[in-house]
């Protein structure tokens, strides 16, 4: 079920009216700066952000706002782009709005440079500064090589005008997830709910335009610089340089390649923030576990959404997405997600997975399809609501081996279901795309 977003509320800044919600909580004010394009309802709709969000909520009153010209803030001539100043003048608005005199600054990638003149103008409202994946200029300078040059920076311009929602070069906001069809499928959408095209391009012009390098030595504040290694979109020598610059600053590095802080090791971003806040961290959630992953597949997914036509196919996929949470909590499960013709979930034992996985196979029957189902028992990674690693690897390559409506466990999965009255059918060792070593796989042919 989708989560109901906290009630928005709007300040006024100047006369345009700024967008804004409040999640009540204990401890200090901490209001987010979104990069460049965002729209507050959607973030609680996203399977990644929702759970960041919360999180951050955990630590203070977190105050979210949509920028002048996208989400659910006025929009805003294109004539006259917002200034740095313009932006300041309402993330005032929006702290006057809701009682707050002091607050902390989390200024994600766009959101850092005006972050950063906040903090320097404004140090008395300041508690404490964060920049994740920040920058001091987006164009290339002589003393800042991390910048794109004026021509790389000019087809990015040109490509957010024909190729919106997906300009070019957005893969590099999460390289990891940029082949996932779901997660193209939701960013694309949550893009195009944020701003139009021209509104984005608009802002692209005043990011290009911004330049707080002279700023930097003045920040006093205390300031926590976060950003990882491997992050294309904004290089991290330009964190490094700011880190330099500021007096009271603090460079935190992590592995990984998202530029988006919820993707990848958000865990770790989170405790950063957390004890930055707070003062203190929470016991890091153990980001390995033994589970057992069930992955679904349906079989000739292309050949029966051509059959169909795209609007007939995604109402079916619509029933078997049901289908399949139903089932799954039903055998009480964990439903991680969608993946575009099939589903991933996990499980706290291999029987309750072999049953769903049963169960499912005959009840989509009735919408006119056939799916394949592989399990394994293994190590996984807690990645916020998403799971990875090998286990969900060798799941996925065991569902591979499946044919129509037969189910096919590990070796591992058979062992640790002994003498519970499943019966398989052993389908020989096989070589799993990947995976090294060769795997004896088993088909479930009926259990009691």
């Amino acid at each position: 079920m989708t989560p109901i977003p906290p009630p928005v509320h709007y300040a006024l800044s100047g006369d345009v009216n700024i967008a804004y919600q409040v999640v009540d909580g204990e401890g200090p004010d901490l209001i987010y700066v979104s990069g460049w394009v965002s729209h507050l309802d959607m973030m609680w709709q996203d399977r990644f952000q929702r759970p960041f969000l919360e999180r951050l909520a955990t630590m203070g009153r977190l105050i979210l706002f949509d920028k002048r010209g996208v989400g659910l803030s006025d929009r805003v001539s294109l004539d006259r782009l917002p200034t740095l100043e313009d932006r300041m003048d309402d993330v005032r608005a929006v702290l006057d709005a809701v009682g707050s005199t002091e607050a902390y600054m989390f200024g994600h990638s766009e959101g850092s440079v005006m972050s950063v003149l906040y903090a320097a103008t404004h140090p008395q409202r300041t508690t404490g500064l964060i920049l994740y994946g920040g920058y001091a200029v987006r164009s290339r300078r002589s003393d800042y090589p991390w910048a794109p040059s004026d021509s790389a920076r000019q087809l990015t311009l040109d490509s957010v005008l024909t190729d919106w929602p997906l300009p070019s070069g957005w893969e590099s906001m999460a390289p990891s997830m940029a082949n996932d069809p779901v997660f193209k499928q939701d960013f694309s959408r949550y893009l195009r709910s944020a701003a139009s095209p021209s509104a984005a391009h608009a802002l692209e012009v005043m990011n290009t335009a911004a330049d707080v390098r002279g700023v930097l030595p003045s920040v006093t504040t205390p300031t926590l610089i976060l950003h990882r290694k491997g992050d294309q979109r904004v290089l991290i020598g330009g964190a490094r340089y700011m880190a330099e610059k500021m007096p009271n600053a603090r460079l935190v590095e992590f592995e990984g390649t998202a530029h988006l802080p919820w993707m990848e090791n958000a865990e770790e971003v989170l405790l950063e923030v957390e004890e930055f806040v707070t003062g203190a961290r929470s016991a890091k959630q153990p980001d390995r576990v033994l589970a057992t992953v069930l992955f679904t597949d349906i079989v000739d997914s292309t050949v029966r959404a051509s059959e169909l036509g795209d609007s007939a196919w995604r109402a079916v996929l619509d029933r078997h997405d049901e289908m399949c949470v139903r089932q799954i909590e039903r055998f009480s499960g964990k439903a991680i997600k969608g993946t575009g013709d099939g589903y991933l979930a996990t499980f706290d034992g291999p029987g309750r997975a072999i049953r769903c996985a049963v169960a499912l196979t005959g009840e989509i029957r009735g919408l006119g399809l056939e799916i394949r189902a592989g399990i394994h028992a293994g190590e996984i990674e807690l990645r916020g609501d998403d799971i990875g690693g090998i286990g969900v690897h060798i799941a996925s390559r065991v569902a591979d081996q499946a044919s129509a409506s037969h189910v096919l466990v590990s070796r591992t999965v058979k062992d640790l279901v002994a003498g519970s009255g499943f019966n398989f059918i052993d389908r020989g060792e096989r070589e799993l795309k990947g995976v090294d070593d060769v795997w004896q796989l088993f088909e479930v042919v009926e259990s009691t």
